[in-house]
Parts: structure tokens; C-alpha cells; sequence
């Protein structure tokens, strides 16, 4: 028997496992630690997950691509069901074959079955809905236990990486911890240190935890929504009036978890009756073709790529030659910034609250340390450091801190 630290993200999964009072981070695909949170669903029923799911989908092969499967919890998406091949497949029947698999490579690197589990959360699964929180931790709660986990507690992802920070610490420090991830973003202010690790009670350290549904996924949908969707006729005209055609299509193109709604057979209906009621036919024809091949997610793929592209070199000029022959367009900074600016703006308006949730002025935090692969945007992080200009800037592992922290804390817990 064996426990477990579980940081089932939004973008992307990663396990630590402890045996023998050791924490270790499992490669979960291939030579890599972490696994995206994707699932393919084959025609002939199987599943594929990770990377080897947005391959197959990438590859042409006829199925179903579901990605950012976090995101339905506590939603209303989480009652729906999802069309695959003829049948319909719950949302939490999803996340359960996802997570079953994530378990079984666990289970196959420890040598043992997982049986004890510290399960990450973000500070809110739902901004101010105390109920919809509630039953997102719920529902992950049962799926943990449906899946064979004996015992299972939860951290916050924050407080996760703040253990795998406090690590490397040789002196007490007040530090900030901000963790921006693919669907939340999330903060706590901790007092850490050597002396403190050694503790076994440590929630007199936590002055205050907080955090906004703000996310990856957010800037992809902003950045969709800005510089792509207009291409396929949103907020286009109808032929006759002043009336924008529906803007539901585009938003749900432009949502990770949504994208597969459009695949149901009413919506192509729909389509080619304003494919005639439009003045610009010829764009609704381009939304028409992504929707009838099943190419939403590739769009998806392609806005998201962009954003980190133009996060790492400054500007990016995305081809849609798929689409259309010499269909494009071009992204920089600048423009990611008009699209998104307002999120960043919204994530560092989380960092005032937190200090005056803890009680502590900006200028007593020690360190900040960045998580999350939103910490990358270069507006994200000027937004965090603007409201403590004075503390020290860490950068920690992107993608593995909150992993790491759990698998701590799944060692203090239950090795």
C-alpha cells in the first residue's frame, strides 16, 4: 500500500507517490512527469489520454478529443452529457476514466496499490458559490473513493507549492505564493521556514488564502474570441438590420470544455439556415467547415500554442491554410495584452485581498513565489509583482511545484 499527491489540473496532471517515507514524482507518459488533462475517446470505445490523445485527434483519427476536463466541475456541465460515436457519456464518467488511468501508471511506478490520497484543489472551483464549490470537491471526493482510494483529504494548490518551496529555505520568510494555472488562479500567504517543516500542525502558518476562476484557459478563450473568431463571422452582420449573427457558437468554440457541444446534429442545421440570413455568407461557410469536420479543438490548440509563442518570442503569425488557403492572422504582445489585459488586471486584484485577508502590508512579504503555467504571460506576472514591488521573485518548477508539494504532504499525512 501507498499514498499519493494528486494535482489533477485543468492543462495538465502530475503524481507524486510516497513509499517508505520518501515523496517521488511519477513519469506519467513517457520520459515526462506531467500529463495533459486530455482524453480521446477511438470509435471502437477505447480511450487514449495525454498526449497520446491530442495525437490522435491531431493525427486525423475519427473520435472524440475531450481537453481542460477540470473545468466542469462544479459547472453545469458537469450534469450534461457528451455525444461519442452513438452513445452519450457523462462528464464525471470522463474525469473518472481519466483519473483511473492516472492511478494505474501510479500504482505501476510505486509497485503497490494507491490507497491513500492528498488530492489538490484550487482556493475556489467556482467564484462566490459556496454550494458549487462544495459539490466540486464532492464530486472528486467520490470519484477518489470509486476509484479505490481508501483515504482521501485535500490541500489547496497554493499551500502545495509553498511545501515544495519551503524546501530550498535555510531562514524564515513571509512569502506570497501565487499559483496560475490552466483554469484558476490562486494565492496564499505562508510563513515558512526550516524550523517551521518540522512542525505537524501547520495551519497557524496560513494568514490567508485566496483566488479567482481566472486560468489559461480564460486567456485562450479571450485571445480566441479577439483575433480568430472574427475570421469564421463573429460579430458579423445578419444581411437585413444591425443585428450581430449568435455569438453562442463562438464562445463555445472558443471554450475548451464546451467545443464539443457544437458537434451535436441540430447545431449544422442551424448553421446553414444562417449561413442564408448572413451578409457575410462567406464566413459563416469557414465556421460551418470547422464545425462539420470536428476541428474546433485544433483551433484551440492553435490559439493556445499562440499565446505561449507570443509570451516566448514577442509576436506569432498563425496559418489556417486547413481552413483556407491563405487564411491567417497575426498576434504580438501587444495584442495579447488588449485581449486579456483585463484577466491579468483581475488576478493581481486577488493579491490586495489576500494581504488584507492575512492582515500583513505588501512590504512584509519576503518572497513571491510564481507558479503555474499562466506565470509565464509577461502582463500576468507584472500584474502579481506590481502589488509587492519589494519582495524577492522566485520562479518555481511551472508545472511540478503543486505536485511536489502534495506528494509532502501526502508523506506527512499518511507515510
Amino acid at each position: 500500500m501507498a499514498a499519493a499527491g494528486l494535482d489533477f489540473g485543468t492543462s495538465n496532471t502530475t503524481l507524486g507517490v510516497v513509499s517508505g517515507g520518501r515523496a517521488d514524482m511519477v513519469r506519467l507518459e513517457g520520459d515526462e512527469e506531467t500529463l495533459p488533462s486530455a482524453t480521446f475517446y477511438h470509435q471502437d470505445g477505447s480511450i487514449s489520454v495525454g498526449r497520446a490523445a491530442i495525437a490522435a485527434y491531431v493525427g486525423g483519427e475519427h473520435g472524440r478529443l475531450m481537453r481542460a476536463l477540470k473545468s466542469v466541475l462544479g459547472s453545469a456541465l458537469m450534469e450534461e452529457t457528451t455525444l461519442v460515436g452513438r452513445s452519450r457519456v457523462k462528464f464525471r464518467d470522463v474525469l473518472k476514466r481519466y483519473l483511473a488511468e492516472v492511478k494505474k501508471r501510479g500504482e505501476a511506478a510505486a509497485g503497490a496499490p494507491l490507497t491513500h490520497l492528498v488530492h489538490g484543489r484550487p482556493v475556489h472551483f467556482v467564484d462566490g458559490n459556496a454550494e458549487a464549490d462544495r459539490l466540486a470537491e464532492t464530486t472528486l471526493h467520490a470519484i477518489a473513493r470509486d476509484l479505490g482510494f481508501r483515504e482521501v483529504s485535500f490541500q489547496y494548490e497554493p499551500i502545495a507549492a509553498s511545501l515544495d518551496y519551503e524546501q530550498q529555505l535555510s531562514r524564515e520568510e513571509l512569502a506570497l505564493i501565487a499559483d496560475i494555472g490552466g483554469g484558476t488562479s490562486d494565492f496564499s500567504i505562508v510563513r515558512l521556514g526550516p524550523e517551521r517543516a518540522k512542525k505537524a500542525e501547520r495551519a497557524s502558518d496560513v494568514l490567508a488564502n485566496d483566488g479567482v476562476r481566472i486560468g489559461g484557459t480564460d486567456f485562450d478563450r479571450h485571445l480566441s474570441l479577439g483575433r480568430v473568431m472574427p475570421l469564421l463571422g463573429f460579430r458579423s452582420k445578419l444581411a437585413r438590420g444591425e443585428i450581430d449573427v449568435p455569438s453562442v457558437y463562438y464562445h463555445d468554440l472558443a471554450t475548451w470544455s464546451a467545443i464539443n457541444r457544437l458537434y451535436e446534429s441540430r447545431v449544422h442545421r442551424e448553421l446553414v439556415d444562417l449561413e442564408k440570413r448572413a451578409a457575410a455568407p462567406r464566413l459563416i461557410q469557414r465556421l460551418m467547415r470547422v464545425v462539420d469536420d470536428e476541428r474546433g479543438h485544433t483551433l484551440a490548440i492553435e490559439v493556445e500554442a499562440a499565446k505561449i509563442a507570443v509570451a516566448e518570442q514577442g509576436a506569432v503569425a498563425v496559418p489556417f491554410d486547413w481552413l483556407e488557403r491563405g487564411l491567417s492572422t497575426h498576434i504580438d504582445h501587444a495584442e495579447l495584452v488588449r485581449h486579456t489585459g483585463e484577466l491579468a488586471g483581475r488576478i493581481g486584484a486577488r493579491v490586495d485581498a489576500c494581504l488584507a485577508a492575512a492582515g500583513v502590508a505588501a512590504s512584509d512579504i519576503d518572497a513571491v513565489f510564481l507558479t503555474g503555467g499562466s506565470t509565464r504571460l509577461e502582463h500576468v506576472r507584472a500584474a502579481i509583482l506590481a502589488a509587492v514591488p519589494e519582495a524577492r521573485v522566485v520562479t518555481g518548477n511551472v508545472f511540478g511545484s503543486v505536485g511536489t508539494g502534495l506528494a509532502v504532504e501526502a508523506a506527512r499525512r499518511y507515510g
